[in-house]
C-alpha cells in the first residue's frame, strides 16, 4: 500500500488528506502539523471567534472523530524538522516517516515587525494562528487603545472587531490609500467611510517609524513625527509563504513552491498546494491566498497523486466580513483600467473591473446576487456591456444563458 505523508494541516491539508479518502485511496495517510489544534478555519479568527460569537469547536473543519474513522494519523505540534528526498523520509522530532508521496501544504507566516523597531515587545500581535488570536483575546476591552499597522483586510477586520467591542482604534497605512495593492480606489473609498462611521481614525500616506514602551508596547512614533498612545498593537503587513522546508531539501521556489499545472513539485514524489505553492496561470506564475484555493488546489493535487494529471485551473474568489457589510471577490483584478459601479438595494453596492471590454473581476458589498452572477461570468468567459452592468435596473441573469 502507498504511503502519502501531507506536511501542514490547515486547510490544504486537510482538504487533501479527505479527498485522498474520497477518491479511494487506500494506503496509509500521515498529516503533521506544528499546531496542536486538529485542522481548523482561519479566516473566523478575525471575525467572529475574535468577537467571541463562535466557539472553539466551531473553528474546526471537522470533527475530531472524522479523522479516526478515515484512518488518517493526525501529528499534531509536531514541527517537521527535514525532509529526505532520496530516502523518502520526513524527520519529526527523533522519528523518521516514510513516504512513497509527500504533500507540502505548509501555508504561509505573517511578516513582522523588526525588533529594532519595537516589533518584538510584549503587546504586539499577528493573526494568523489560533494561538495568536487567544493570546490577544483579553487585550479587547472597551476604552483601550488599538493601533493597527497595515490598513489590508486583515487589519480591517481587526479594526472592525475592535470598534465593535468599543476600543479607541487607529489604522496606519504607508500608501497613499487603505486596499491598495488588492483593490480600486472605488473599494477603498467605501471601507474608509465604512471604518470612519464607526469611530475608527484611518491614517493613509502613515507609516511607523517605531513601536515604544518599557516590559509592553505603550506608545507609537509615526513617519510624521507625530507619537500616540498604545494599549497594544496588531501588525497586518501581509504574508510571506512557508518553503524553508522546501528550500533545505532542495525543491524549487519562485514566489512560494514551484509547482507544474498538476500540482508537483520539481521532485516527481513531492506535490504542493495551498499558500504555500506557486502555479502556471495565464501565461505566468501566481500564488494565490486564499480559503477558494487552498481547498481547490489541495482536491486537484490529491486526484493526481492517484493518477488523474488534471491541470488546475483556479477559480479565484475571496471574502472579507467587517461590521455589517459582506464583501465577495470574483476573479483577478490585475491590469484593469476602468471601473464600472453597479448600485443595489439597500446600500448594495459592487464595483466590477474591465480591462478594456474584458471582465477582470468584481468586488461586491452586501450584494450576493451581483457576486453570483459576476462570479459564473468571469469563469464562463463572459463580458457583459459596461453599460448594461451600470444600469440598476437592467437584469444579469440573462447574461448567463447568453
Amino acid at each position: 500500500m502507498s504511503a502519502i505523508v501531507i506536511i501542514g494541516a490547515g486547510q490544504a491539508g486537510a482538504s487533501l488528506a479527505a479527498k485522498l479518502r474520497a477518491s479511494g485511496h487506500d494506503g496509509t495517510i500521515t498529516m503533521i502539523g506544528e499546531e496542536p489544534a486538529p485542522p481548523y478555519q482561519r479566516p473566523p479568527l478575525s471575525k467572529g471567534y475574535l468577537l467571541g460569537e463562535m466557539e472553539l469547536e466551531r473553528l474546526y473543519l471537522r470533527a475530531p472523530a472524522f479523522w479516526e474513522e478515515q484512518n488518517v494519523t493526525l501529528k499534531l505540534g509536531a514541527p517537521v524538522t527535514a525532509i529526505d528526498r532520496s530516502a523518502r523520509t520526513v524527520r519529526v522530532g527523533g522519528e523518521s516517516i516514510a513516504y512513497d508521496q509527500l504533500a507540502l501544504t505548509t501555508g504561509s507566516r505573517p511578516r513582522r515587525l523588526p525588533a529594532a523597531i519595537g516589533g518584538e515587545l510584549p503587546g504586539v500581535y499577528t493573526v494568523r494562528t489560533l494561538a495568536d488570536v487567544d493570546a490577544m483575546a483579553a487585550e479587547f476591552r472597551p476604552g483601550r487603545r488599538l493601533l493597527i499597522v497595515g490598513g489590508g483586510y486583515i487589519g480591517l477586520e481587526a479594526a472592525a472587531v475592535g470598534a465593535k467591542l468599543g476600543l479607541q482604534v487607529t489604522v496606519i497605512e504607508m500608501a497613499p490609500r487603505i486596499l491598495q495593492r488588492v483593490a480600486a480606489p472605488e473599494t477603498s473609498d467605501y471601507f474608509r467611510k465604512l471604518h470612519a462611521d464607526h469611530g475608527v481614525t484611518i491614517l493613509e500616506n502613515t507609516g511607523l517609524d517605531r513601536l515604544t514602551g518599557e516590559g509592553h508596547v505603550s506608545g507609537a512614533t509615526l513617519s510624521d513625527g507625530r507619537g500616540i498612545d498604545v494599549d497594544f498593537a496588531i501588525v497586518g503587513v501581509g504574508i510571506t509563504p512557508c518553503t524553508l522546508l522546501a528550500e533545505e531539501a532542495g525543491l524549487e521556489i519562485e514566489n512560494g513552491i514551484r509547482t507544474d499545472a498538476h500540482g508537483r513539485t520539481s521532485d516527481p514524489q513531492i506535490w504542493a498546494a495551498g499558500d504555500c505553492a506557486s502555479f502556471p496561470h495565464d501565461g505566468g506564475r501566481i500564488r494565490l491566498e486564499s480559503v477558494g484555493n487552498a481547498i481547490d488546489q489541495a482536491e486537484v493535487v490529491a486526484a493526481n497523486m492517484l493518477g488523474a494529471e488534471t491541470p488546475y485551473v483556479a477559480k479565484p474568489w475571496f471574502w472579507s466580513d467587517q461590521y455589517d457589510t459582506k464583501l465577495q471577490i470574483a476573479g483577478l483584478n490585475t491590469g484593469y483600467d476602468r471601473i464600472v459601479t453597479r448600485p443595489g438595494d439597500g446600500g448594495a453596492i459592487s464595483f466590477w473591473y474591465y480591462r478594456g471590454d474584458t471582465l477582470l473581476a468584481l468586488d461586491a458589498m452586501n450584494d450576493a446576487r451581483a457576486y453570483m452572477i459576476g462570479k459564473r461570468l468571469i469563469e464562463a468567459g463572459k463580458s457583459p456591456d459596461p453599460a448594461l452592468i451600470a444600469d440598476p435596473a437592467a437584469d444579469l441573469k440573462p447574461l448567463l444563458k447568453a
